[in-house]
């Protein structure tokens, strides 16, 4: 455990920026990301006052659903406190076993036995405590919201005063414990690099998800020292809409942020903004250019946020999977986690198989005391799994795919799986290995590529093109 402990010391934030410091140019993700982050937090005090925009999005996003089924008189089915007809027990290193129906039926209280198992929950679950531990303590309040019918409320109302540094900080320290988003960026990045050393002389990025753009420093860097100059580019960053009567706000930040790194490097550059529903996107919003363009449509992680044909019979996530095939593009990177059972029983092992391993890496790599971590513990991890958990119907925003659910869904929208570029996943491999836990995981699987902690796969990662 001290040697664990000692990894993220002597790889801290502080660390990670005094190294981008003397190798810039190199364009290496997360040094580029953390000291971009580093940036945004010493230029922008504003940050210290706004929440976060992922968080508003969701959140949003989340009450616009609750208030139509409102209006289509259907909330009462969705609010009320469910019976899922199966009895839990909890031990500490198990999961969660269930039994009896696994049909979702609403309207009814659980069962008493449920509030005693709560309640034994409770004796082993503590947020100051151990990863296990920590984990028990947020599924233990999720459980109790779905049982209270108070799932939405939780998870669109603010916590405290989260302001959005509080958040980017603790970003910068997943990014250096975990190597999921290093893995994810780099081979994205990587692939876009190489088209750009085929030729190509303008480069359009597509990005579903663009948050506050913290995959593109690196990219941009790589693109400055490209041999006969950097191509020009520019990224249509695509969101969900903010609350209030700017909803493009954020977005529009993002591309000015991204625009002074750009002219920092003197990489050419323009930004389209878009935030609106990803369904409700037209293809002639995109300002495709695909005579002079390399074009690129990057989503990582943000798809499962999209309704699937379980929320909406049109199912808005194939549309989106339409128009990725309608923009023709050379290059659509995806990745994809594992825990959006129809049926909750499903879900909860899916969800505490998936979470007890994200706890688990932040206990072999961070302190326990430190405050990062139990803010991305106690925000952004809780937060999901309450919406996971304790949501049903529309208002689960949270609904990521296995990834070979995806790849089906991806052939029947028109779309075909790349090969993994071999040279790209060794020199990953090596950063992975060198610089993390010997306990995070790499496999392949076909055309996925597979990351993991102790042998079970929490991301996958692929490349796709349109089938024509």
């Amino acid at each position: 455990m001290e040697g664990l402990i000692k990894k993220f010391s002597n790889n801290s934030v502080d660390a990670q920026m005094k190294k981008t410091e003397g190798e810039e140019q190199q364009g290496d993700f997360p040094d580029a990301t953390i000291k971009y982050i580093s940036q945004m937090l010493m230029e922008e005090e504003e940050l210290e006052t706004q929440r976060c925009m992922f968080r508003d999005a969701m959140a949003l996003h989340a009450t616009e659903k609750y208030f139509s089924a409102v209006l289509d008189g259907t909330v009462a089915d969705n609010m009320r406190p469910p019976q899922d007809g199966f009895s839990w027990t909890c031990a500490l290193t198990n999961s969660f076993s269930s039994s009896s129906s696994d049909e979702p039926c609403f309207g009814l209280s659980l069962p008493d036995a449920t509030g005693e198992t709560l309640k034994k929950i409770r004796q082993h679950a503590t947020p100051q405590g151990t990863g296990m531990e920590r984990v028990a303590f947020h599924l233990a309040n999720a459980l109790d919201a779905r049982l209270n019918g108070r799932g939405t409320s939780i998870y669109t109302s603010p916590q405290g005063n989260v302001s959005a540094a509080d958040i980017l900080r603790a970003f910068q320290m997943y990014l250096t414990a975990s190597p999921f988003k290093m893995v994810t960026s780099m081979m994205a990045n990587r692939c876009i690099a190489k088209l750009v050393g085929g030729g190509a002389t303008r480069l359009h990025i597509i990005d579903f998800g663009i948050f506050y753009g913290f995959q593109w420093p690196s990219l941009i860097q790589a693109l400055s020292t490209m041999p006969g100059g950097p191509p020009r580019l520019r990224i249509t960053g695509i969101d969900l809409p903010q609350p209030g009567f700017r909803p493009a706000e954020r977005v529009n930040a993002t591309g000015l942020r991204l625009e002074k790194y750009c002219q920092r490097f003197n990489v050419p550059f323009e930004f389209n903004a878009i935030a609106k529903k990803w369904d409700t996107i037209e293809l002639e919003e995109l300002q495709l250019d695909r005579e002079d363009d390399a074009v690129i449509v990057n989503c990582l992680d943000r798809m499962g946020n999209v309704p699937d044909e379980t929320v909406v019979p049109t199912s808005p996530r194939d549309i989106v999977l339409n128009l990725i095939k309608n923009i023709n593009p050379d290059v659509h990177g995806v990745v994809n986690g594992a825990y959006n059972a129809p049926y909750f029983s499903m879900r909860l092992r899916e969800t505490l198989f998936h979470f007890s391993s994200l706890f688990d890496i932040l206990e072999e790599t961070v302190p326990r005391e430190d405050n990062d971590r139990c803010l991305f513990e106690g925000t952004v991890l809780a937060r999901e799994m309450m919406n996971v958990i304790a949501c049903e119907g529309t208002e689960r925003v949270e609904r990521p795919e296995t990834y070979r659910q995806w790849q089906l869904r991806s052939i029947r929208a028109g779309l075909q799986p790349l090969p993994l570029d071999q040279e790209i996943v060794k020199g990953v491999r090596e950063k992975v290995k060198s610089e993390y836990n010997k306990n995070f995981t790499m496999d392949e699987d076909g055309n996925w590529l597979l990351q993991g902690w102790k042998g079970k796969v929490l991301h996958a990662v692929s490349c796709w093109k349109p089938s024509n």
